[in-house]
């Protein structure tokens, strides 16, 4: 018993939550929850392509978009972060079309970019809470949950942070990591 929470606490030690802009972290990638053209648009993905510069939509456009779920690379450009991992994540249309595994799977999706690009530090926002409209409090949980099963699994990746635009979502996020912790 005492190994299993051991190894919890590593696994835990490895994530944080922070309040901030995602744009404004030096790591090795910052993941953006993009759109399926990648070219841009609101909130996170528009900050992103903002401060990257135009390069960034000139690399997004070679890439021919991405497909919700999935997860693909590009340098950060003008960014502080070194690359910017894109993943598309689900529209909420009340749950019943696979809305909380396509979002796990834009969480575990862009780690195994991660790894496979040598990344150790990442971090990502909240995806798909904003004009995708889906429930922040189940979007933590789950990308907790996500990011906490990859990590148990492989031991690549040093830290993952949840970089929260607001106090709400940080308070989610940090409430989401205590709840994985204690029943990990």
């Amino acid at each position: 018993m005492q190994r299993v929470l051991v190894m919890e606490e590593r696994i835990t030690g490895r994530m944080d939550v922070i309040l901030g802009d995602i744009t404004a972290l030096a790591l090795d990638a910052i993941v953006n929850a993009a759109n399926t053209s990648l070219l841009g648009g609101g909130g996170v993905d528009g900050a992103i392509h903002r401060k990257a510069g135009p390069e960034l939509a000139i690399q997004c456009r070679m890439l021919h978009g991405c497909k919700v779920g999935q997860a693909k690379i590009t340098p950060g450009f003008r960014l502080p972060a070194q690359h910017v991992i894109h993943t598309v994540g689900p529209v909420w249309n009340g749950g019943g079309a696979q809305e909380d595994a396509l979002l796990q799977q834009c969480y575990s999706e862009a780690l195994k970019v991660a790894v496979a690009n040598g990344i150790k530090t990442l971090a990502f926002p909240a995806i798909s809470t904003g004009i995708y409209r889906f429930p922040a409090d189940r979007a933590a949980k789950i990308a907790v949950e996500a990011v906490g099963a990859f990590l148990t699994t492989d031991r690549t990746i040093e830290k993952v942070t949840f970089c929260c635009f607001d106090a709400a979502a940080q308070q989610r996020h940090v409430q989401a990591l205590a709840e994985y912790s204690d029943h990990g």
